[in-house]
């Protein structure tokens, strides 16, 4: 029988019942592209790796609670959706190599954005532990889950773990919801170059962190006998584009238009759009030179850098520092090649 789904109209006024789109929530076979429809930003809760999305339907005192008492609402449900289809999958018998993923909303960006992870599910069955607005210290530190995903999927023959994170670090957030590029950057001046701008001191603190961070990642996984040469496939982002500079065409709900990036080198004097991309292309490959020491040498510590550096062209970005669906899907390609290659 055909499933009927409900479509999500532009004329919203006959909004969908809060007890119907919980049904197609709930049902893994309903796709998230049919469920982004019925769903909104939220952008003063948003932060740059953390894209906050609430249900545009005729909602209940059940479908409040439902929202308002998961801190992040969007992750729990994408994330259920997910090791449903899994398991499903796992039970009819598809064979396809299983993944562990853990990451920030590169690899989960709930409903609105088909991510890395999205793209790459056809391929592979990726147990998927990622979350939207997670940090690198909450995945290492705080709650770590990444073992307990591999162990849990050593009967179905595991044969690698992907690993995003570092976003907030660099060019996201700090635990305080500030912008980390406040204190990454010295006030402008004139005729000085990208490099100038960035304070290398600070600079450095953060990479360090991040390199130990990704070094008691390998490390751990590695004390597992079963995971000693478990192919581990990490990466530094692209070169992301600040916002709010003239032609700028991205609109995204759940967010300002330079609400990570331009705004804050807005606030230290920097507006000139190519100084501003320069300064982040610094960043970026400063985190690709930290993650390659973490690998070194792939043939042996079975660490793999996925670089996507110059993947997405300006079109490509849904806002800031986020892929489209279609950008995404190019970076997919990119560290389905790299996976391929590893795990023959």
């Amino acid at each position: 029988m055909t499933k009927s789904i409900p479509k999500a109209s532009a004329d919203m006024s006959a909004k969908l019942p809060y007890g119907e789109f919980k049904q197609l929530l709930m049902d893994p076979d309903v796709p998230d592209s049919e469920i982004a429809g019925y769903l909104t930003g939220r952008p003063p809760e948003s932060g740059p790796f953390d894209p906050r999305i609430v249900p545009k339907v005729d909602m209940t005192p059940e479908g409040d609670f439902d929202v308002e008492s998961a801190i992040r609402w969007g992750n729990a449900i994408a994330r259920w959706r997910r090791q449903a289809r899994f398991e499903r999958r796992l039970a009819i018998g598809e064979k396809k190599p299983v993944l562990v993923s853990e990451g920030d909303s590169w690899f989960q960006f709930p409903f609105l954005i088909e991510d890395v992870i999205d793209q790459l599910g056809p391929d592979f069955l990726i147990w998927s532990l990622d979350a939207a607005g997670d940090t690198i210290d909450n995945m290492v530190n705080r709650n770590p889950e990444y073992m307990q995903g591999l162990v849990k999927q050593k009967a179905n023959g595991v044969a690698g773990f992907l690993f995003s994170a570092a976003g907030n670090d660099v060019i996201g957030e700090d635990l305080m919801g500030e912008p980390v590029l406040g204190r990454l950057l010295k006030q402008h001046s004139p005729g000085k170059d990208a490099a100038w701008h960035i304070d290398n001191a600070q600079l450095a603190t953060i990479l360090t962190t991040l390199q130990d961070d990704y070094a008691k990642v390998v490390s751990t996984i590695r004390r597992d006998a079963s995971f000693v040469a478990l192919p581990i496939f990490v990466h530094g982002y692209d070169y992301a584009v600040p916002g709010g500079f003239p032609g700028d065409r991205r609109r995204p709900v759940y967010a300002k238009q330079d609400e990570w990036l331009g705004g804050p080198m807005k606030k230290k004097g920097i507006v000139d759009p190519g100084l501003q991309r320069d300064i982040i292309r610094i960043l970026i490959d400063a985190l690709y030179d930290t993650l390659s020491r973490v690998a070194g040498k792939s043939s042996s510590t079975h660490v793999h850098v996925v670089d996507v550096r110059g993947t997405l062209a300006l079109g490509e970005w849904a806002d800031e520092i986020h892929g489209t669906s279609a950008g995404f899907e190019k970076v997919a390609g990119r560290f389905r090649s790299v996976i391929n290659k590893a795990i023959r």
